[in-house]
């Protein structure tokens, strides 16, 4: 009940902040880069900032038909509180006439967690340029409703559609992931040029270590001190594209780079182990992104998996493909946090270890960890919690994703 009403309320108080940020739009005049898609946006959006550096204002932290406006009007959030939200309603008129920003590119990152996301941002965004990487089952209960109701057949054909919002807005230029063939079904939609990005003709190499990874596309050498997986490639391809539109020279030259919280960090942990941090998110496509990675990485490492989360009807396929594809891995140990998990992936990986909370996780970490491993995180379930009482330096926690005082208080309620 709470929910429905929720998401009924949701565009209607949406639109109160995007008339204003539309208005605030129109004294800017900014050329509008998006960059959409189920997963990597975000390590996109900085992978761009590389390139076009200052030259750009980017939405940090600001995806949603929430976010997106109060990025544009300079609003930020912190506690969440009903107090703040009527705060920001009130200050939202006065911000729309606010001194716009001095950049001329605004680069902004955006979802579709639902039905009409697409179409609500992509309007009022109206980009010049338009990124698109992936499409796959994220926020799926959200969209299964236009399946039932018959619009799409498959919840991946109405997560996909909303994403082509993106590209029928664009006025000059999209640069798409045409591998993806969610993707490549919606070309027809954009009236803009089409710059295609495929892996057998660009990706020529990608190597893994436990100190960065490399890649050569289109015979341009890049490395990183991150952990990074192969399907990046598609954002760093895209971000020198980006560039090139607005008539720089790409650059190489990652060492600027910065990666958000959550995306594949790697800390030194307690008893010299070493914790590559891939907890933000997870479906299937991006927990096989990174198993892929990390199958490159020497034996002795430990998977700890959190539950999918908002896959409704499609919770148990689901988590039963990505038992499947764990099951082919070479983990010495495997960790599975949360009734889902426990539900429908024990079954298959019988040798698994699993757990209803997570700090029961922590403390078996604590108890087993001999020294060493190995430590890979992927899911939901505050699984930065558990990192952040394994971190061998305790300042490192600032790096970990979810640090607003909101899900401090949601993780004590877990213990942690």
């Amino acid at each position: 009940m709470l929910r429905t009403l929720k998401n009924k309320l949701y565009f209607l108080v949406a639109w109160y902040f995007r008339f204003f940020a539309a208005l605030q739009l129109a004294r800017w005049k900014p050329r509008v880069v998006v960059i959409t898609g189920s997963n990597g946006k975000t390590t996109a959006l900085h992978l761009t900032e590389v390139q076009l550096a200052t030259e750009a204002r980017y939405s940090y932290g600001a995806n949603s038909s929430f976010g997106i406006p109060f990025d544009i009007l300079g609003l930020k959030r912190v506690t969440y509180s009903p107090i703040e939200w009527l705060w920001m309603g009130l200050l939202a008129p006065l911000r729309a006439f606010k001194t716009p920003y001095r950049e001329k590119i605004y680069v902004v990152e955006a979802d579709c967690d639902r039905p009409g996301e697409g179409r609500f941002l992509s309007s009022l965004l109206k980009p010049e340029v338009t990124v698109w990487l992936s499409s796959a089952r994220t926020h799926s209960q959200n969209f299964e409703k236009e399946v039932s109701g018959g619009a799409f057949r498959t919840v991946d054909q109405a997560i996909a559609y909303e994403f082509g919002y993106f590209i029928e807005h664009a006025s000059r230029l999209a640069i798409l992931n045409t591998d993806n063939p969610l993707i490549s079904k919606h070309l027809y939609r954009t009236k803009a040029e089409v710059d295609e990005i495929k892996e057998n003709e660009v990706l020529e190499r990608y190597e893994i270590r436990d100190d960065g990874s490399e890649f050569k596309i289109a015979g341009v050498n890049y490395s990183t001190p991150f952990l990074l997986p192969k399907e990046t490639f598609y954002a760093i391809a895209a971000s020198a594209k980006v560039a090139e539109y607005f008539g720089k020279q790409p650059t190489s030259d990652l060492s600027a780079l910065t990666m958000p919280p959550g995306r594949s960090s790697v800390f030194r942990g307690i008893k010299n182990t070493t914790i590559v941090d891939s907890s933000y998110n997870a479906n299937v496509e991006s927990v096989s992104a990174v198993l892929r990675m990390v199958e490159k990485l020497p034996t002795k490492k430990w998977l700890i998996l959190g539950d999918l989360t908002e896959q409704g009807g499609l919770e148990k396929e689901e988590h039963e493909k990505i038992a499947h594809l764990v099951g082919q891995g070479d983990f010495e140990k495997i960790l599975l946090v949360g009734p889902r998990l426990k539900k429908y992936a024990l079954p298959i990986l019988n040798d698994a270890v699993p757990f209803d909370t997570p700090k029961e996780t922590l403390d078996y970490l604590n108890d087993t960890i001999q020294g060493g491993e190995i430590l890979v995180f992927k899911g939901a379930r505050f699984l930065e919690g558990i990192i952040e009482h394994l971190l061998e330096n305790k300042d490192n926690a600032a790096k970990l994703c979810r640090r607003e005082e909101v899900w401090q208080k949601r993780r004590a309620q877990w213990g942690l």
